[in-house]
């Protein structure tokens, strides 16, 4: 026969196993939270993350602190969250290469999208443009598409380099034209966007952030935005679905908040209830709005699948594009 003393020990104990995990989750957060971006301060990516973390730090009571660990696309941050405790004081805040970096290089990303992380919401999307000299013989994206599909390789688009989103966007322009473009890869938008202007290239797709200025300068001229509908600031250009491709603009690359894998679902949820209330606000989704963000704001469950959507059409236009690791 059992001793009940030790009957009331053990249950005692397993309460304590059971009630102590569950107390944490209910105090979260109880200190600072880091937000690591793989991106130098001051970009878009960084802006954003920026400016959801000093709305969350007044909802949840602590600091969220940005931290930047900019370096090899990225991945250097996303390897660091991926190994993180799974308590919710280590975030990542990431963008389209969380998924195109382990296509290109396979398990030499060092985390694998699919299983390492937990989604808490999209923050926004950052459309792009397709661009081109402002003297450019081409008048329509029509018009250039048209060029593209008489001769293999006639019209040549640049990037900031392979694997971004101007490159992938260029390569799926060419998949559902049916026509072959040739890729010139740049080490930045900046280099590439000054030999479009020199129309030494044809074109490009250029993030919306950024490129108003060197159209009012007339440096450049937008053949499409890369929207389902126009957009404010351009409001005389068509959107890449008028020209003749819908669904484009899911190619527009997203900004979203992670953790890593098996971060306790309440801790998750908190996050991103205090996210979601931070993109409600009026005065930060118009900050949002005014860099040229298309402002989403959803539940982990929505990221998830989105993520998963996101995944399989980029390994889709990678492969059928051939495109490889720099």
């Amino acid at each position: 026969m059992k001793n009940p003393i030790f009957s009331i020990i053990a249950a005692a104990t397993l309460a304590a196993g059971t009630w102590a995990p569950a107390m944490a989750q209910e105090s979260y957060p109880s200190k600072p939270i880091r937000l690591l971006v793989g991106f130098a301060a001051g970009g878009p990516t960084d802006v954003i993350a920026r400016l959801l973390a000093n709305d969350m730090t007044a909802t949840l009571g602590q600091t969220v602190f940005v931290e930047n660990k900019a370096g090899a696309s990225a991945m250097i941050a996303t390897r660091e969250v991926k190994n993180a405790t799974p308590d919710g004081y280590t975030l990542l805040f990431a963008s389209l290469g969380l998924n195109v970096s382990p296509i290109l290089l396979g398990a030499e990303a060092g985390y694998n999208p699919k299983t390492d992380f937990e989604p808490i919401s999209n923050a926004a999307t950052l459309p792009l443009v397709a661009v081109t000299a402002y003297d450019s013989p081409f008048k329509s994206m029509q018009e250039l598409v048209k060029k593209a599909k008489t001769k293999p390789e006639a019209v040549a688009f640049g990037s900031s380099g392979n694997g971004g989103s101007g490159h992938l966007a260029g390569e799926l322009l060419g998949s559902m034209a049916k026509a072959k473009l040739l890729h010139v890869p740049f080490k930045g938008n900046g280099p590439a966007l000054a030999e479009v202007m020199a129309g030494r290239v044809d074109f490009m797709f250029y993030p919306v952030i950024g490129i108003a200025d060197n159209v009012a300068a007339k440096r450049v001229k937008i053949l499409a935005v890369g929207t389902a509908k126009r957009l404010p600031q351009f409001p005389d250009t068509p959107s890449m679905s008028e020209v003749g491709f819908p669904g484009f603009e899911e190619t527009a690359p997203w900004v979203g908040m992670l953790a890593p894998a098996k971060t306790p679902p309440a801790i998750i949820k908190r996050l991103n209830e205090a996210m979601l209330k931070a993109i409600a606000k009026p005065d930060v989704r118009a900050r949002m709005e005014k860099l040229g963000a298309v402002v989403v704001g959803n539940s982990p469950a929505e990221f998830a699948a989105y993520l998963k959507k996101d995944y399989t059409r980029w390994e889709e236009v990678i492969k059928a594009a051939g495109v490889k690791a720099e």
